[in-house]
């Protein structure tokens, strides 16, 4: 097979791009620069928000492909360009998408036919709120490619390469040692999905020629935040107590969910649409969730080899729990 990867380099493109190399599969990378793509791809650079010159790599390519898989998270008109370059180029266009393209607040159990996000176009620009471009780039693909495209609805994704910052947060701050505030309740169940099983089930997927959109998630309760905090205590073998802490003592506190205490959210809306979404269809198409310590413990593993400093996207903010704060919840 032969592979186009818009991206590529960090995070679910690079573990797209490795899981093709290893099925020896031929692997072409367009990417920016910013990042080195793995070895044994041929990379193509450009920078897709330059419009058609910032294409001109990619359209001077001799050749073409059969699966294309786009990880584009920014303004829809970058995904429109090249769907639109390559439809006649490419078998099939895999867009990575956002299950935020769901009207909010998305209730437990929601499928694919759930109320999508309002106002959404493949031709919008500039400042575009996250869920409207990804709901314009899902648009841009089915424009160009039809019932040739396929539209991965992801959730929370973790595992090695992470770039956002939350698996490596709770890794970091539990190898610290010593007390660490835990959200609670231990058995709140958490839905997300590894981004190398998110590879591997595109891959398969987009080869098979499925179409339209997938909620690619575990089931809702796949792991807890107990087995998850759990697990990073045991792989740091760092010794560190998890303090349960009751989540409207954190609230009151002024503790931000999901980005001051990654992954965790409080029961009700978002809790429900983040950790509780539809999962069938997916599954039914072969997804598979590895457990979540393995997860933990590969994470853990790519962390150390990095020195325990984790990549950061420069266009997410930082999260984590402030140390101050975290000193007077301790207290209480």
């Amino acid at each position: 097979m032969k592979l186009l990867m818009l991206g590529g380099t960090e995070f679910v493109g690079r573990a797209v791009t490795e899981a093709a190399l290893g099925r020896d599969w031929e692997v072409t990378v367009f990417h920016r620069g910013h990042h080195a793509p793995p070895p044994g791809v041929r990379a193509l650079t450009g920078d897709r928000t330059g419009g058609e010159r910032g294409l001109a790599a990619l359209a001077g390519h001799a050749g073409d492909w059969d699966l294309v898989v786009d990880t584009w998270s920014g303004v829809p008109t970058a995904v429109r360009d090249a769907a639109r370059l390559l439809a006649d180029r490419a078998g099939h266009y895999t867009y990575v998408s956002s299950r935020s393209v769901y009207a909010y607040p998305a209730p437990a159990g929601l499928d694919e036919d759930g109320p999508l996000v309002g106002g959404a176009s493949p031709d919008e620009e500039g400042d575009v709120p996250y869920d409207r471009a990804k709901r314009g780039g899902e648009l841009a693909a089915l424009d160009a490619f039809g019932d040739r495209a396929l539209l991965a609805r992801a959730g929370l994704i973790i595992g090695p390469g992470e770039n956002i910052g939350r698996l490596p947060w709770w890794l970091t701050r539990i190898a610290r040692g010593g007390s660490v505030i835990a959200p609670g309740p231990r058995t709140a169940q958490l839905q997300y999905v590894d981004a190398r099983d998110l590879a591997r089930w595109i891959l398969d997927a987009a080869a098979a020629g499925l179409h339209g959109p997938y909620n690619t998630v575990s089931r809702p309760g796949h792991t807890t935040m107990g087995e998850l905090l759990d697990a990073c205590v045991r792989v740091t073998g760092s010794g560190a107590e998890l303090r349960w802490t009751d989540p409207d003592t954190l609230l009151a506190a002024g503790v931000e969910p999901w980005s001051g205490l990654p992954v965790w959210l409080p029961e009700g809306e978002l809790y429900d649409t983040l950790h509780q979404g539809g999962h069938a269809r997916a599954e039914a198409a072969g997804l598979r969730c590895r457990p979540v310590g393995e997860t933990v413990a590969d994470t853990w593993a790519w962390l150390c080899e990095r020195g325990g400093t984790a990549p950061q996207r420069p266009d997410r903010p930082a999260v984590g729990l402030d140390p101050l704060l975290e000193e007077k919840l301790l207290a209480l």
